[in-house]
Protein backbone atom coordinates (compact mmCIF):
# COMPACT_ATOMS: atom_id res chain seq x y z
CA UNK A 1 0.00 0.00 0.00
CA UNK A 2 1.28 3.42 -0.93
CA UNK A 3 1.93 5.87 1.97
CA UNK A 4 1.71 9.60 1.71
CA UNK A 5 4.15 11.77 3.67
CA UNK A 6 2.43 14.63 5.51
CA UNK A 7 3.71 18.10 4.99
CA UNK A 8 5.34 19.89 7.89
CA UNK A 9 2.59 22.49 7.90
CA UNK A 10 -1.04 21.42 7.50
CA UNK A 11 -4.38 23.15 7.36
CA UNK A 12 -5.19 21.74 10.80
CA UNK A 13 -2.16 23.29 12.48
CA UNK A 14 -2.82 26.06 15.00
CA UNK A 15 -1.75 29.46 13.78
CA UNK A 16 -0.88 32.43 16.04
CA UNK A 17 -4.21 33.98 15.10
CA UNK A 18 -6.09 30.86 16.23
CA UNK A 19 -4.15 30.79 19.51
CA UNK A 20 -4.91 34.47 20.14
CA UNK A 21 -8.61 33.93 19.36
CA UNK A 22 -8.82 31.08 21.85
CA UNK A 23 -6.92 32.75 24.70
CA UNK A 24 -7.90 36.40 24.46
CA UNK A 25 -11.04 35.94 26.55
CA UNK A 26 -9.09 34.24 29.34
CA UNK A 27 -6.34 36.86 29.20
CA UNK A 28 -8.88 39.67 29.39
CA UNK A 29 -10.55 38.05 32.43
CA UNK A 30 -7.18 37.66 34.17
CA UNK A 31 -6.34 41.29 33.41
CA UNK A 32 -9.63 42.51 34.86
CA UNK A 33 -9.16 40.31 37.95
CA UNK A 34 -5.63 41.61 38.50
CA UNK A 35 -6.73 45.23 38.08
CA UNK A 36 -9.60 44.72 40.53
CA UNK A 37 -7.26 43.13 43.07
CA UNK A 38 -4.75 45.97 42.80
CA UNK A 39 -7.51 48.58 43.12
CA UNK A 40 -9.03 46.84 46.13
CA UNK A 41 -5.65 46.47 47.82
CA UNK A 42 -4.88 50.14 47.19
CA UNK A 43 -8.20 51.28 48.63
CA UNK A 44 -8.05 49.05 51.70
CA UNK A 45 -4.35 49.39 52.45
CA UNK A 46 -4.74 52.95 53.65
CA UNK A 47 -7.61 51.97 55.95
CA UNK A 48 -5.81 49.17 57.75
CA UNK A 49 -2.27 50.50 57.93
CA UNK A 50 -1.33 52.16 61.23
CA UNK A 51 -4.57 51.49 63.12
CA UNK A 52 -4.48 53.50 66.38
CA UNK A 53 -0.87 54.44 65.67
CA UNK A 54 -0.14 58.01 66.85
CA UNK A 55 2.30 58.36 63.94
CA UNK A 56 -0.29 57.48 61.27
CA UNK A 57 -2.36 60.08 59.42
CA UNK A 58 -4.68 57.43 57.93
CA UNK A 59 -8.38 57.57 58.76
CA UNK A 60 -7.92 54.85 61.40
CA UNK A 61 -4.67 56.28 62.70
CA UNK A 62 -4.38 58.50 65.80
CA UNK A 63 -1.92 61.16 64.80
CA UNK A 64 -4.45 63.96 65.34
CA UNK A 65 -4.94 63.26 69.05
CA UNK A 66 -1.18 62.80 69.51
CA UNK A 67 -0.52 66.23 67.99
CA UNK A 68 -3.13 67.83 70.26
CA UNK A 69 -1.50 66.23 73.30
CA UNK A 70 1.92 67.52 72.25
CA UNK A 71 0.50 71.04 71.92
CA UNK A 72 -0.61 70.75 75.56
CA UNK A 73 2.89 69.78 76.67
CA UNK A 74 2.29 66.03 76.93
CA UNK A 75 5.09 63.84 75.55
CA UNK A 76 3.87 60.82 73.60
CA UNK A 77 6.21 57.82 73.63
CA UNK A 78 5.25 54.90 71.35
CA UNK A 79 6.30 51.40 72.50
CA UNK A 80 5.62 47.97 71.01
CA UNK A 81 6.96 45.63 73.71
CA UNK A 82 5.78 44.86 77.21
CA UNK A 83 9.20 45.52 78.73
CA UNK A 84 9.26 49.06 77.30
CA UNK A 85 5.73 49.73 78.53
CA UNK A 86 6.24 48.51 82.11
CA UNK A 87 9.60 50.25 82.42
CA UNK A 88 7.99 53.69 82.05
CA UNK A 89 4.89 53.41 84.24
CA UNK A 90 4.77 55.77 87.22
CA UNK A 91 2.84 58.58 88.91
CA UNK A 92 3.70 61.07 86.13
CA UNK A 93 2.70 58.72 83.33
CA UNK A 94 -0.45 57.61 81.59
CA UNK A 95 -0.32 54.19 79.92
CA UNK A 96 -2.57 53.57 76.90
CA UNK A 97 -2.95 49.94 75.76
CA UNK A 98 -4.53 49.84 72.30
CA UNK A 99 -5.21 46.09 71.99
CA UNK A 100 -5.32 44.37 75.39
CA UNK A 101 -6.78 41.17 73.93
CA UNK A 102 -3.57 40.60 71.93
CA UNK A 103 -1.63 40.11 75.16
CA UNK A 104 -1.03 36.57 76.35
CA UNK A 105 -2.08 35.58 79.89
CA UNK A 106 1.54 35.89 81.02
CA UNK A 107 1.82 39.40 79.54
CA UNK A 108 -1.46 40.43 81.16
CA UNK A 109 -0.25 39.31 84.57
CA UNK A 110 3.05 41.17 84.10
CA UNK A 111 1.28 44.34 83.01
CA UNK A 112 -1.18 44.23 85.88
CA UNK A 113 1.61 43.68 88.42
CA UNK A 114 3.58 46.63 87.02
CA UNK A 115 0.62 49.07 87.06
CA UNK A 116 -1.18 47.98 90.26
CA UNK A 117 0.89 50.26 92.57
CA UNK A 118 2.22 52.77 90.05
CA UNK A 119 -0.01 55.65 91.22
CA UNK A 120 -0.74 56.32 87.56
CA UNK A 121 -3.57 55.65 85.15
CA UNK A 122 -3.96 52.85 82.61
CA UNK A 123 -6.38 53.26 79.72
CA UNK A 124 -7.52 50.03 78.04
CA UNK A 125 -9.15 50.25 74.61
CA UNK A 126 -11.81 47.63 73.76
CA UNK A 127 -10.69 45.20 76.46
CA UNK A 128 -12.78 42.07 75.95
CA UNK A 129 -13.34 38.88 77.95
CA UNK A 130 -9.85 37.66 77.06
CA UNK A 131 -8.13 40.39 79.08
CA UNK A 132 -10.47 42.39 81.27
CA UNK A 133 -10.58 39.81 84.08
CA UNK A 134 -6.82 40.10 84.64
CA UNK A 135 -6.18 43.77 83.86
CA UNK A 136 -9.27 45.01 85.75
CA UNK A 137 -10.24 42.49 88.46
CA UNK A 138 -13.90 42.58 89.39
CA UNK A 139 -15.01 43.73 85.93
CA UNK A 140 -16.76 41.65 83.27
CA UNK A 141 -16.98 42.46 79.56
CA UNK A 142 -20.48 41.99 78.22
CA UNK A 143 -21.82 41.93 74.65
CA UNK A 144 -20.80 44.67 72.25
CA UNK A 145 -23.04 47.43 70.92
CA UNK A 146 -22.89 49.99 68.11
CA UNK A 147 -20.80 53.14 68.37
CA UNK A 148 -23.06 56.16 68.70
CA UNK A 149 -23.23 59.60 70.30
CA UNK A 150 -24.07 59.14 73.99
CA UNK A 151 -24.41 61.41 77.00
CA UNK A 152 -22.04 60.77 79.95
CA UNK A 153 -24.72 60.35 82.70
CA UNK A 154 -22.05 60.06 85.40
CA UNK A 155 -20.09 62.14 87.93
CA UNK A 156 -16.69 61.75 86.24
CA UNK A 157 -15.44 65.27 85.55
CA UNK A 158 -13.66 64.32 82.30
CA UNK A 159 -16.88 62.85 80.92
CA UNK A 160 -19.09 65.72 82.11
CA UNK A 161 -16.75 68.34 80.63
CA UNK A 162 -16.63 66.51 77.29
CA UNK A 163 -20.41 66.13 77.11
CA UNK A 164 -21.84 63.91 74.37
CA UNK A 165 -19.19 61.62 72.80
CA UNK A 166 -19.16 58.69 70.39
CA UNK A 167 -18.77 55.55 72.46
CA UNK A 168 -19.88 51.93 72.17
CA UNK A 169 -18.29 48.56 71.65
CA UNK A 170 -17.87 46.46 74.78
CA UNK A 171 -20.12 47.15 77.72
CA UNK A 172 -18.89 46.47 81.26
CA UNK A 173 -20.45 45.31 84.50
CA UNK A 174 -18.92 45.40 87.98
CA UNK A 175 -19.79 44.79 91.63
CA UNK A 176 -18.78 46.74 94.70
CA UNK A 177 -17.36 50.24 95.29
CA UNK A 178 -14.58 51.98 93.39
CA UNK A 179 -16.30 52.06 89.99
CA UNK A 180 -17.60 55.04 88.00
CA UNK A 181 -19.84 54.09 85.06
CA UNK A 182 -20.32 56.50 82.13
CA UNK A 183 -21.90 56.63 78.68
CA UNK A 184 -24.39 53.79 79.23
CA UNK A 185 -25.63 51.62 76.37
CA UNK A 186 -28.53 49.29 77.10
CA UNK A 187 -28.13 49.91 80.84
CA UNK A 188 -24.40 49.08 80.93
CA UNK A 189 -21.50 51.56 80.71
CA UNK A 190 -19.19 51.79 77.70
CA UNK A 191 -16.66 53.75 79.78
CA UNK A 192 -15.78 52.46 83.23
CA UNK A 193 -13.32 54.00 85.72
CA UNK A 194 -11.84 51.51 88.20
CA UNK A 195 -10.24 53.23 91.21
CA UNK A 196 -7.77 51.35 93.39
CA UNK A 197 -6.22 53.77 95.86
CA UNK A 198 -3.93 56.16 93.96
CA UNK A 199 -4.07 54.00 90.82
CA UNK A 200 -6.96 53.90 88.42
CA UNK A 201 -7.86 52.06 85.23
CA UNK A 202 -10.13 53.37 82.49
CA UNK A 203 -11.96 50.85 80.31
CA UNK A 204 -13.18 52.30 77.00
CA UNK A 205 -15.43 49.88 75.10
CA UNK A 206 -14.46 51.17 71.64
CA UNK A 207 -11.40 53.06 70.36
CA UNK A 208 -13.36 54.91 67.66
CA UNK A 209 -13.17 58.35 69.26
CA UNK A 210 -9.34 58.25 68.92
CA UNK A 211 -9.43 57.73 65.14
CA UNK A 212 -8.35 60.67 63.00
CA UNK A 213 -11.64 60.81 61.09
CA UNK A 214 -13.76 60.79 64.28
CA UNK A 215 -11.77 62.95 66.66
CA UNK A 216 -13.59 66.13 65.59
CA UNK A 217 -17.08 64.67 66.16
CA UNK A 218 -19.15 65.59 69.21
CA UNK A 219 -16.98 65.78 72.36
CA UNK A 220 -14.54 63.07 71.24
CA UNK A 221 -11.46 65.31 71.28
CA UNK A 222 -12.26 66.75 74.70
CA UNK A 223 -12.83 63.31 76.23
CA UNK A 224 -9.63 61.90 74.67
CA UNK A 225 -7.50 64.80 75.89
CA UNK A 226 -8.85 64.61 79.44
CA UNK A 227 -8.42 60.85 79.70
CA UNK A 228 -4.89 60.83 78.24
CA UNK A 229 -3.47 64.28 78.95
CA UNK A 230 -3.74 64.72 82.72
CA UNK A 231 -0.09 63.72 83.22
CA UNK A 232 3.04 65.09 81.46
CA UNK A 233 3.95 61.73 79.89
CA UNK A 234 1.86 59.31 77.82
CA UNK A 235 3.13 55.83 76.97
CA UNK A 236 1.28 54.63 73.85
CA UNK A 237 1.55 50.82 73.90
CA UNK A 238 0.86 49.04 70.59
CA UNK A 239 1.01 45.31 71.44
CA UNK A 240 2.89 43.32 68.84
CA UNK A 241 2.78 39.61 68.07
CA UNK A 242 6.54 39.80 67.56
CA UNK A 243 7.12 40.73 71.22
CA UNK A 244 9.45 38.12 72.77
CA UNK A 245 7.68 38.43 76.13
CA UNK A 246 4.67 36.67 74.57
CA UNK A 247 6.61 33.39 74.59
CA UNK A 248 7.95 33.82 78.13
CA UNK A 249 5.90 31.91 80.66
CA UNK A 250 3.60 30.63 77.96
CA UNK A 251 3.19 27.29 79.63
CA UNK A 252 2.97 28.68 83.14
CA UNK A 253 0.43 30.90 84.90
CA UNK A 254 -2.99 31.14 83.41
CA UNK A 255 -3.96 34.44 84.99
CA UNK A 256 -7.14 35.40 86.76
CA UNK A 257 -10.65 35.85 85.52
CA UNK A 258 -10.89 35.61 81.72
CA UNK A 259 -7.12 35.65 80.97
CA UNK A 260 -7.09 31.99 80.05
CA UNK A 261 -9.66 32.58 77.33
CA UNK A 262 -6.86 32.89 74.74
CA UNK A 263 -6.61 29.10 74.73
CA UNK A 264 -10.34 28.77 74.02
CA UNK A 265 -10.35 30.57 70.68
CA UNK A 266 -11.66 28.58 67.77
CA UNK A 267 -9.88 28.19 64.45
CA UNK A 268 -12.34 30.61 62.82
CA UNK A 269 -11.38 33.32 65.35
CA UNK A 270 -7.73 33.07 64.31
CA UNK A 271 -8.41 33.55 60.58
CA UNK A 272 -7.94 37.18 59.47
CA UNK A 273 -11.01 38.89 58.07
CA UNK A 274 -9.31 39.38 54.70
CA UNK A 275 -9.11 35.62 54.17
CA UNK A 276 -12.86 35.30 54.65
CA UNK A 277 -13.48 37.92 51.95
CA UNK A 278 -10.97 36.20 49.68
CA UNK A 279 -12.69 32.83 50.16
CA UNK A 280 -16.05 34.42 49.35
CA UNK A 281 -14.67 35.93 46.14
CA UNK A 282 -13.11 32.61 45.07
CA UNK A 283 -16.38 30.80 45.76
CA UNK A 284 -18.30 33.33 43.66
CA UNK A 285 -15.75 32.98 40.84
CA UNK A 286 -16.07 29.18 40.97
CA UNK A 287 -19.88 29.40 40.77
CA UNK A 288 -19.71 31.75 37.78
CA UNK A 289 -17.19 29.48 36.06
CA UNK A 290 -19.46 26.47 36.66
CA UNK A 291 -22.43 28.32 35.16
CA UNK A 292 -20.32 29.39 32.18
CA UNK A 293 -19.15 25.84 31.50
CA UNK A 294 -22.51 24.17 32.24
CA UNK A 295 -24.22 25.86 29.32
CA UNK A 296 -21.77 24.12 26.96
CA UNK A 297 -22.50 20.63 28.27
CA UNK A 298 -25.44 18.30 27.73
CA UNK A 299 -26.47 15.79 25.05
CA UNK A 300 -26.66 16.67 21.37
CA UNK A 301 -30.14 17.32 20.02
CA UNK A 302 -31.02 16.29 16.48
CA UNK A 303 -33.24 18.74 14.64
CA UNK A 304 -34.30 19.38 11.07
CA UNK A 305 -32.36 22.15 9.41
CA UNK A 306 -34.40 24.96 7.83
CA UNK A 307 -32.09 25.06 4.80
CA UNK A 308 -30.01 22.56 2.90
CA UNK A 309 -26.30 22.63 3.74
CA UNK A 310 -23.67 21.28 1.40
CA UNK A 311 -21.83 18.22 2.61
CA UNK A 312 -18.47 19.98 2.32
CA UNK A 313 -19.62 22.79 4.61
CA UNK A 314 -20.98 20.35 7.17
CA UNK A 315 -17.74 18.37 7.08
CA UNK A 316 -15.64 21.50 7.45
CA UNK A 317 -17.77 22.73 10.35
CA UNK A 318 -17.46 19.44 12.18
CA UNK A 319 -13.72 19.41 11.57
CA UNK A 320 -13.38 22.88 13.09
CA UNK A 321 -15.32 21.75 16.15
CA UNK A 322 -13.02 18.75 16.52
CA UNK A 323 -9.96 20.96 16.18
CA UNK A 324 -11.24 23.50 18.72
CA UNK A 325 -11.79 20.70 21.25
CA UNK A 326 -8.51 18.93 20.33
CA UNK A 327 -10.66 15.82 19.77
CA UNK A 328 -8.24 13.96 17.49
CA UNK A 329 -9.46 10.63 18.84
CA UNK A 330 -13.07 11.34 17.79
CA UNK A 331 -11.97 12.67 14.40
CA UNK A 332 -9.84 9.58 13.77
CA UNK A 333 -12.71 7.28 14.79
CA UNK A 334 -15.06 9.09 12.39
CA UNK A 335 -12.58 8.81 9.49
CA UNK A 336 -11.89 5.11 10.12
CA UNK A 337 -15.57 4.25 10.60
CA UNK A 338 -16.56 5.97 7.35
CA UNK A 339 -13.76 4.20 5.44
CA UNK A 340 -14.72 0.78 6.81
CA UNK A 341 -18.38 1.41 5.92
CA UNK A 342 -17.50 2.30 2.31
CA UNK A 343 -14.96 -0.45 1.56
CA UNK A 344 -16.88 -3.32 3.21
CA UNK A 345 -19.39 -3.84 0.38
CA UNK A 346 -16.59 -3.52 -2.19
CA UNK A 347 -14.88 -6.63 -0.86
CA UNK A 348 -18.01 -8.62 -0.11
CA UNK A 349 -18.15 -8.07 3.67
CA UNK A 350 -21.69 -7.76 5.11
CA UNK A 351 -22.52 -4.38 6.72
CA UNK A 352 -22.88 -6.00 10.13
CA UNK A 353 -19.23 -7.12 9.96
CA UNK A 354 -17.84 -3.89 8.53
CA UNK A 355 -16.45 -2.85 11.93
CA UNK A 356 -15.18 -6.25 13.01
CA UNK A 357 -11.37 -6.53 12.78
CA UNK A 358 -11.52 -10.35 12.50
CA UNK A 359 -13.68 -10.18 9.38
CA UNK A 360 -12.72 -6.94 7.66
CA UNK A 361 -8.92 -7.00 7.96
CA UNK A 362 -8.35 -10.45 6.35
CA UNK A 363 -10.77 -9.58 3.52
CA UNK A 364 -8.99 -6.31 2.72
CA UNK A 365 -5.57 -7.94 3.01
CA UNK A 366 -6.56 -10.63 0.52
CA UNK A 367 -7.93 -8.02 -1.86
CA UNK A 368 -4.93 -5.68 -2.08
CA UNK A 369 -2.16 -8.02 -0.89
CA UNK A 370 -1.13 -6.02 2.19
CA UNK A 371 -0.06 -7.34 5.62
CA UNK A 372 -2.79 -7.64 8.22
CA UNK A 373 -0.70 -5.81 10.81
CA UNK A 374 -0.55 -2.61 8.73
CA UNK A 375 -4.28 -2.78 8.01
CA UNK A 376 -5.06 -3.43 11.68
CA UNK A 377 -3.17 -0.28 12.72
CA UNK A 378 -4.67 1.76 9.92
CA UNK A 379 -8.34 0.76 10.33
CA UNK A 380 -8.46 0.04 14.09
CA UNK A 381 -5.32 1.64 15.50
CA UNK A 382 -4.79 4.20 18.31
CA UNK A 383 -5.62 7.88 18.10
CA UNK A 384 -3.06 10.15 16.39
CA UNK A 385 -0.69 12.01 18.69
CA UNK A 386 -0.93 15.39 16.93
CA UNK A 387 -2.67 17.18 14.06
CA UNK A 388 -0.01 16.20 11.53
CA UNK A 389 -0.50 12.53 12.36
CA UNK A 390 -4.26 12.95 11.95
CA UNK A 391 -3.82 14.43 8.47
CA UNK A 392 -1.41 11.63 7.61
CA UNK A 393 -4.02 9.07 8.74
CA UNK A 394 -6.66 10.68 6.51
CA UNK A 395 -4.32 10.50 3.51
CA UNK A 396 -3.57 6.82 4.18
CA UNK A 397 -7.28 5.99 4.46
CA UNK A 398 -7.96 7.76 1.13
CA UNK A 399 -5.13 5.79 -0.50
CA UNK A 400 -6.47 2.53 0.92
CA UNK A 401 -9.97 3.20 -0.38
CA UNK A 402 -8.66 4.02 -3.88
CA UNK A 403 -6.61 0.80 -3.97
CA UNK A 404 -9.65 -1.25 -2.91
CA UNK A 405 -11.81 0.32 -5.61
CA UNK A 406 -9.23 -0.17 -8.39
CA UNK A 407 -8.17 -3.70 -7.44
Amino acid sequence: MTEVTAASTTSASLTPRHIWTRTRGLLFALLVLAAAGIALATVRSGDQHGRLDPRSADRYGSRAVAELLKERGVSVHVVTTLDEATAQVGPETRLLVTSPDLLTPHQQNELHAATADSAGRTVLLAAGPDSVGTLAPGVRAESTGPVAARAPQCSLSAARNAGTAETGGFRYSSNGPGFVACFPSGGLPTLLLVERGTTDTVLLGSPDLLYNDRLGNQGNASLALQLLGSRPHLVWYLPSLADTSAAAGNGGDGGAGGAGAHNDRSFADLIPQGWLWGTLQLTLAAVLAAIWRARRLGPLVTERLPVAIRASESTEGRARLYRRANARDRAADALRSATRTRIAPLIGVPPRDAHSPRTLVPAVSARINTTSTDLQDLLFGPAPSDDAALVHLADQLDTLEREVRTS
